[in-house]
């Protein structure tokens, strides 16, 4: 079974998406992680975010791989190519980098297959902006987890400081704004909510009801009361 959840920067996909696989015992799929793998790659070689035929090389041919811990569902490393990358991913100079990389449909369809092969060997919650649109559009369950632009900002800056970065608010309310436009009007898969997708808006809701929410919709799903 693939649970797809979509929705934009800072919406708290991502937390939600490891908190329901670990409900569910299934395994978490982290896209954005690959996107983000791929941006990093691409800086540390030098590749210019304008150079889509090197950057569509890299996403095809660098595998992508997860490192989990025994009897765990939720990845704990990343890597690409062999090099562990956990925590340079996570950083404000890749966070800038990877709408460009991402934009390019070359770019999209190497990591879909990426991400195709490796969801196709267990039941997974898969994470991201187009899964349930582009990347597994027959997903069991699809579900958009969105929230306001200003409730995002404080997350992430929230997040940034437990980091040990800088979480200064109105750059990073910024950073959001301009995240949402590349990620909706880009022409390779926008950022949209799929026809037959269940819409959350987590602004003012507790995790746990968010998480509690999409765990009774999957074992709906399921068949299970």
């Amino acid at each position: 079974m693939i649970i797809a959840i979509d929705g934009p920067a800072g919406s708290g996909k991502s937390t939600v998406a490891k908190q329901v696989a670990s409900r569910l015992l299934f395994h978490y799929l982290d896209t954005g992680a690959m996107y983000r793998a791929c941006a990093y790659r691409a800086l540390e070689l030098g590749i210019d975010s304008t150079d889509e035929a090197a950057l569509a090389a890299l996403a095809k041919h660098d595998s992508i791989e997860f490192g989990y811990e025994k009897g765990e569902v939720l990845p704990s490393r990343v890597f690409i190519a062999g090099q562990d990358v956990t925590d340079a991913i996570r950083t404000p100079r890749v966070d800038a980098a990877v709408s460009p990389v991402s934009a390019y449909q070359t770019v999209r369809t190497a990591l879909v297959e990426q991400q195709r092969a490796i969801a196709a060997q267990d039941d997974y919650v898969v994470e991201g902006r187009d899964i349930g649109t582009a990347v597994f559009p027959n997903a069991e369950l699809k579900v958009f987890v969105t929230a306001e632009p200003q409730e995002r900002a404080r997350r992430r800056a929230e997040q940034n400081l437990e980091r040990g970065m800088v979480g200064d608010y109105d750059k990073i309310y910024e950073a959001i704004l301009a995240r949402d436009k590349a990620d909706t009007e880009r022409e390779a898969s926008p950022l949209e909510v799929a026809w037959d997708a269940v819409t959350i808006d987590t602004t003012n809701l507790d995790i746990e009801e968010v998480i509690e929410a999409i765990v009774v919709l999957a074992r709906r799903e399921q068949g299970i009361s």
